[in-house]
């Protein structure tokens, strides 16, 4: 019965792509990809909200926290039990896959992400683990723009333009915040995009919202209701919480990779390494229950009159209306919580840290003002602050100012806060790029090599094969040879420059035409000199291995338009700077999204 519901529905597109302009059927698409995105939010909002629930309950009842201990071992273990019997053994892990397959694999996703990470992500971080869902969905919402492209047989534009809608759906439901769905499409993950393209990504972010404010309970979602005026009198303190998130991003950042590689550098079985990193989480999780899933409860609390109320069921709740304990509490949560989501995403679970990210943020500013309170220095807006927080590790972490200012702005209900939402955020982003050249997600990709960064010319160079341009066939002579030799190959080639090998195909020098323009009109001097008489060292060389951004540095340093490339100390062959630059320029063609 679905599957011939789907059959109609996919007639019904085709018999509207036959019918309406290429323009108004991407239109049509970033709705169907938005509504498509929506429902693949709404089942995991509602799966983890529900076993969050279920857990809270159990907790009341037995007055201690252990039940949130277990179910993230059973989730994780479920988890990686999925991967290997499911999904062949594999599934890949944050946003950065997606800026890999629009740069690397012509915006091509592969089918089982549309529905491999929301089983995968609902089993870790519904069951408990310690991290978020957005980056799921975010790859999800990707993968359903990708695929439907690829139905549908769209170019290489169109489906990078339906990943970022399948992106801005994805966040804009999970947040209810279309804006910042938006941005964040723009932002973090495409390289490129003209002005045209904000049309489709902007009906993909709304109806995505839509969709979710009709049928997501508003319970689930992350809002804020509470919100006190701003005072212009606290802006140097907003401007000291901008310098910790700025700080704190970076050190997430460090010691979240930290904990991920020790996990992927242990020699054992899946099955045994996800035991041991859901124990451990396990163990941090009956001390600190609040780290128990995304932990988007306990945000809400902080921000509300009672925020004692995270000590309630937990070893500490004989102190529940201490103010210290309560701070210190939190601020041990705060640091704790970097491990608690690098023990659950590097023992085999799946999410993201999006989430964490939130939950970070929101703990640093409640420490910070209720501490500056405490302590008699001021009286700070301790809501105000406790939301502001949030978008300066967003900001820091994923080098994302202007999603993490209208992400707060909009599940705050206003502009009210937008000034130290600015201030914060653009002085943690400052921070955190000066110490953390790329952002958490891109870190992965840049240590192999394959780094996308807001310079859009090292952006394209990167996704340049060097083996497509590099030239074999050029012929080459020896240094023993006489001219004579050469000047028979320049009467029968168009090449201008020639590599001078040995025996063992090693590079000893380059003759340019150039160089020996005037000598070859002189028979005697053709006939009786040597090529090592003329030849010159070439003022660099290049390597196979070598990205095109090196490449091309090199052609400008060394002021050339030919270099030749060696293989394992071999020479192997000959790049033209004016081969490279048209196949920049191809490249380039290709990649702007309009």
């Amino acid at each position: 019965m679905i599957k011939k519901l789907f059959r109609r529905l996919e007639s019904i597109i085709a018999l509207a792509q036959s019918i309406l302009t290429p323009k108004q059927f991407i239109f049509l698409s970033s709705v169907l990809v938005g509504i498509s995105c929506a429902f693949a939010v709404i089942i995991l909002k509602t799966f983890a909200h529900s076993v969050f629930s279920f857990a809270t309950y159990l907790s009341g009842i037995l007055k201690l926290g252990f039940i949130n201990s277990i179910l993230p071992i059973i989730g994780i273990l479920l988890t990686v039990l999925v991967v290997k019997k499911v999904l062949n053994g594999t599934i890949q892990k944050g946003t950065s896959q997606i800026l890999y397959a629009v740069a690397k694999k012509a915006s091509i996703i592969p089918k089982k992400q549309m529905y491999a990470q929301i089983v995968t992500s609902s089993l870790t971080v519904g069951l408990g683990g310690s991290a978020g869902l957005e980056s799921p969905i975010v790859i999800t919402g990707a993968a359903f723009g990708s695929n439907y492209a690829q139905n549908y047989k769209l170019a290489y534009k169109d489906r990078t333009l339906l990943i970022g809608c399948g992106v801005a759906a994805g966040i804009s439901a999970a947040f209810n915040a279309p804006i910042a769905g938006v941005l964040f499409a723009i932002e973090v993950l495409l390289v490129d995009v003209s002005i045209s393209a904000f049309t489709p990504i902007m009906i993909s972010a709304a109806t995505g919202a839509l969709v979710s404010a009709i049928v997501l309970d508003e319970s689930i979602l992350l809002s804020f209701k509470k919100q006190e005026t701003f005072d212009y009198h606290n802006i140097p303190f907003y401007v000291i919480l901008g310098v910790l998130t700025g700080a704190i991003a970076v050190y997430y950042s460090r010691n979240f990779q930290k904990v991920e590689h020790y996990f992927s550098e242990l020699k054992m079985g899946p099955y045994k390494k996800a035991l041991i990193g859901s124990s451990l989480l396990a163990l941090l999780i009956f001390i600190f229950p609040t780290l128990f899933g995304e932990g988007y409860e306990s945000i809400k609390i902080l921000s509300e009159t009672d925020p004692g109320q995270l000590l309630d069921n937990t070893l500490f709740a004989s102190w529940r209306n201490n103010q210290w304990v309560l701070l210190l509490f939190v601020g041990c949560t705060m640091m704790i919580k970097v491990f608690a989501s690098g023990l659950t995403i590097g023992s085999g679970g799946n999410g993201g840290n999006f989430a964490p990210s939130l939950f970070l943020g929101s703990y640093l500013g409640y420490f910070f003002s209720k501490f500056i309170i405490l302590t008699g220095l001021a009286k700070l807006p301790i809501s105000n602050f406790t939301m502001v927080g949030m978008a300066g590790i967003l900001s820091g972490l994923f080098h994302a100012p202007l999603t993490a200012i209208f992400l707060i702005a909009e599940i705050t209900g206003g502009y009210g806060l937008m000034i130290p939402l600015m201030i914060v955020s653009s002085i943690s982003f400052a921070i955190s790029k000066r110490f953390e050249k790329y952002s958490l997600d891109v870190k992965n990709l840049a240590k192999k090599g394959h780094a996308f960064t807001s310079n859009k010319d090292s952006n394209i160079l990167s996704t340049l094969d060097i083996d497509t341009i590099i030239q074999t066939d050029y012929l080459t002579v020896s240094p023993e040879e006489h001219l004579s030799k050469l000047v028979d190959l320049i009467s029968h080639s168009n090449q201008v420059i020639f590599a001078v090998v040995d025996n063992e195909r090693e590079l000893v020098g380059v003759v340019h035409f150039n160089d020996i323009r005037e000598i070859i009109f002189n028979a005697y001097r053709v006939k009786y000199t040597l090529i090592k008489d003329v030849m010159k060292t070439p003022p660099a060389t290049i390597s196979s291995n070598d990205s095109m951004e090196i490449v091309m540095t090199k052609f400008e340093r060394s002021k050339t338009a030919f270099l030749p490339v060696l293989r394992n100390e071999k020479y192997f062959g000959m790049i033209s700077k004016s081969i490279a630059l048209e196949a920049y320029r191809m490249k380039l063609r290709s990649m702007t999204i309009e």
